[in-house]
């Protein structure tokens, strides 16, 4: 790194001091904090999406949004080439960015990582998409963004806008693929995915698209979004509410509060009984779905990730069952499906998917484990239960599925396997493969409820989801707690998980596992059994057990 740019650097960085009393850690959704005190960590993530743009010699995203936190928050990070949440590998680089105490330390910090890391400078510049949701605090921490980014000699950013989170990814994932990239082309590709979907529904099976779906946005950047696409998409009658132009982002409204509290969102009221709804988060990457109760003050049926998993992996079983039987003539390509849940996964969920024989896989707690694993198959479902999640498809698989309809175009036109290859290729189009993204998960289901001629409470029915029950036991350290198998049993300290097996063998259908926070001292007890009663009795036994072991403050 020469004298002049890190001369820039010292430059730029004294204009954007370190809040006192703060510390920084980048986690599975950046860093998010108070937005006033946000804009010297915006500015060093500016400095470290452009190393990153140097290092991979490919467009890197950086996003700023908190998600389904209040409007007075606020958070930034980074898309890696592929669309995927940055490389763990640099985590503690950012950490140790973000926390650097002035601008000297700041540019040690740098000129260490540099030579540690290899990067080399003079080649190709870096080049850094930057999207930002609708928060009022946006647009002063994007120009901090900036000038992190333009202290990097060399170093461009492009401002997308006002984007959700998920949209951001896929414009790097495509752009890195020399794809067109622009929001435009976004919308095409999820609407005529969908378009595509709907024309191959088989005859007399369009069950339900006239019922009207009602879509609660969260007053974030989806309702936005929502309403340009509903101007060009046919085959849905859909109604967006909670669209932003009145009332607060994330305040009593949004899949985080629709999901933790299985209540309508603000908005909805008693005519809204037994309607399809779904809602989305802040910057919508989050998707469930819900219908009111009928007398019962503002009470929910809850249709969660779970489900919508289940949803989409019945539907991709049944069209490659419909290849396999034609394959099996040929003896060709064996599709890989694999299912990955964490072991917060509703245990009905994970049971159900067993028994109609797929392959379910757990991971630790975490998106970037379920997306890291989900690519292991040819075709992996990934779905928290809080609505975030993906599918993805192996290019191996997709250059055979294009050959496949290229080969049945010319010789089976009009044929179950061709249908059942374009519907596949249809999905791996709609679905966005770089992030969980609530626009175009909620049009893959509502193309699949058509297909299956299903309504919501059918979608329902598939399976009844156990009681459970969560808490939070503080403790003095939570890194005393040590698991394996994907989180669900204690290794240390000893003798703890026998006797959370004696506590959980008491209930039927019990199941319970702790687990330490990646963020605060505590560790959070998870707890299922046949009845609400029985869960919360588990739980309750289970913390107490915890604080045994681990000692309270």
């Amino acid at each position: 790194m020469n004298p002049q740019q890190q001369s820039l650097l010292l430059d730029s960085a004294a204009q954007f001091p370190l809040p006192q009393g703060v510390k920084f850690s980048y986690g599975t959704s950046g860093f998010r904090a108070d937005a006033s005190i946000l804009e010297s960590t915006v500015y060093r993530v500016g400095i470290l999406a452009a190393l990153r743009s140097i290092k991979t010699q490919a467009v890197i995203g950086l996003m700023i949004t908190a998600s389904h936190n209040h409007v007075s928050d606020n958070g930034v990070k980074i898309a890696d080439p592929g669309g995927e949440m940055m490389s763990q590998e640099w985590e503690p680089f950012a950490d140790s960015l973000a926390n650097a105490s002035d601008s000297k330390q700041l540019l040690q910090l740098i000129v260490e990582f540099v030579e540690k890391e290899n990067i080399q400078f003079g080649g190709r510049g870096a080049e850094v998409f930057l999207g930002r949701d609708t928060r009022p605090s946006g647009e002063s921490l994007l120009e901090a963004a900036k000038q992190g980014i333009s202290s990097i000699v060399g170093a461009v950013s492009v401002d997308m806008g006002v984007v959700t989170t998920p949209q951001l990814h896929w414009m790097v994932r495509a752009t890195n693929k020399g794809a067109k990239a622009f929001e435009q082309d976004y919308f095409d590709q999820l609407i005529s995915s969908f378009r595509c979907l709907v024309d191959l529904i088989p005859q007399g099976d369009r069950g339900n698209n006239q019922e009207k779906l009602i879509v609660d946005a969260s007053n974030g950047v989806g309702g936005v979004k929502l309403e340009v696409i509903k101007k060009s998409i046919h085959g849905l009658n859909f109604e967006v509410r909670n669209a932003g132009k009145e009332g607060v982002l994330n305040d009593g409204v949004g899949a985080d509060f629709v999901q933790k509290e299985k209540v309508t969102p603000h908005g909805f009221g008693p005519a809204d009984v037994g309607i399809r709804c779904a809602s989305l988060d802040g910057d919508a990457d989050r998707l469930v779905y819900f219908t009111a109760l009928p007398n019962s003050n503002s009470k929910i049926e809850l249709v969660d990730g779970d489900k919508i998993l289940s949803l989409f992996a019945l539907f991709i079983k049944e069209q490659l069952s419909i290849l396999e039987e034609a394959n099996k003539v040929n003896n060709s390509y064996q599709a890989h499906l694999g299912v990955v849940q964490t072991a917060y996964a509703n245990g009905a969920s994970t049971d159900y998917l067993k028994q109609t024989g797929l392959e379910v896989v757990l991971t630790p707690t975490g998106v970037k484990y379920l997306h890291e694993k989900a690519a292991d198959f040819d075709i992996g479902i990934y779905f928290e239960a809080n609505g975030h999640g993906t599918i993805l498809f192996s290019s191996n698989f997709l250059t055979w599925l294009d050959g496949r309809v290229n080969e049945l175009g010319s010789t089976g036109k009009g044929s179950e396997q061709l249908k059942a290859s374009l519907r596949l290729l249809a999905v791996s189009k709609l679905i966005n493969q770089a992030v969980g993204d609530a626009l175009s998960g909620l049009f893959l289901v509502e193309a699949i409820l058509q297909h299956m001629g299903w309504s919501i409470h059918k979608w329902n029915e598939l399976y009844n989801d156990l009681p459970s029950r969560q808490l939070k036991v503080k403790v003095v350290d939570r890194t005393a707690v040590v698991t394996a198998n994907a989180e669900t049993e204690v290794v240390s300290p000893p003798g703890i998980q026998e006797a959370i097996n004696v506590l959980t063998a008491k209930y039927p259908r019990g199941r319970c596992f702790i687990r330490p926070s990646g963020t605060e001292d505590v560790v959070r007890v998870y707890a299922e059994a046949s009845t609400q009663e029985a869960a919360d009795d588990l739980a309750s036994s289970v913390a107490k057990l915890t604080d045994q072991f681990l000692g309270s403050h």
